[in-house]
């Protein structure tokens, strides 16, 4: 039998979060994120199949849809496990010494990661890159292009319609301050320790 991937529960109640409304998260969450597990399911189904068959005519396909799934899994739970907080970065946390250290200021960051949002298709994403022992914030399309070999996800925000546009319309800058508003910098921090493997 293929592989089963599972749905996390929302870490937070539904209508927990400020300027992301009950409806939003519910239908972020069981509708879109799970329709990537499920597409990754699907895929782990497909993948068994063709190696019974030892049939990969079709592979590319397959891939390219295990890539996007696997991808939008990964980072809508990450994207919740931050979230739930005040948006208040506490000076103490190794998050914010590395922020300042690799992009000159918190308010720094603040800018670059508002304008990756705004000009992304997909994620605008703080990650730790191991290759050069920095933090980035990388420009996601979909949710695999654009990724880095070797990044690790530690702040992502969806910025893909479905994220914003029942609360926000068009304004897809109120949703990035929203999102920032109830970030749990604590999250953010333990996924940071972990990446670089404090």
């Amino acid at each position: 039998m293929a592989f089963q991937h599972e749905e996390k529960p929302l870490p937070f109640e539904p209508d927990a979060l400020v300027g992301i409304s009950r409806q939003v998260n519910e239908w972020h969450h069981d509708s879109h994120y799970a329709a990537y597990v499920k597409g990754r399911n699907g895929v782990e189904k497909r993948l068994e199949e063709m190696r019974e068959k030892g049939d990969f005519s079709d592979i590319r396909a397959v891939k390219r849809s295990e890539s996007h799934n696997a991808a939008g899994q990964a980072l809508h739970e990450i994207y919740w496990a931050i979230l739930g907080g005040d948006g208040e970065i506490d000076d103490e946390l190794a998050i914010h010494e590395r922020i300042v250290k690799d992009f000159g200021s918190i308010e720094s960051w603040v800018a670059e990661f508002k304008a990756v949002a705004l000009a992304a298709r997909g994620w605008a994403i703080l990650c730790w890159d191991p290759s050069d022992g920095r933090l980035h914030v990388y420009l996601v399309d979909a949710h695999d292009v654009g990724a880095v070999w070797g990044a690790v996800p530690i702040l992502p925000l969806d910025v893909w319609e479905h994220a914003y546009y029942f609360d926000h319309g068009p304004n897809r800058a109120a949703y990035v301050e929203s999102f920032l508003n109830n970030v749990n910098w604590k999250a953010v921090d333990e996924f940071y320790r972990r990446a670089v493997g404090v």
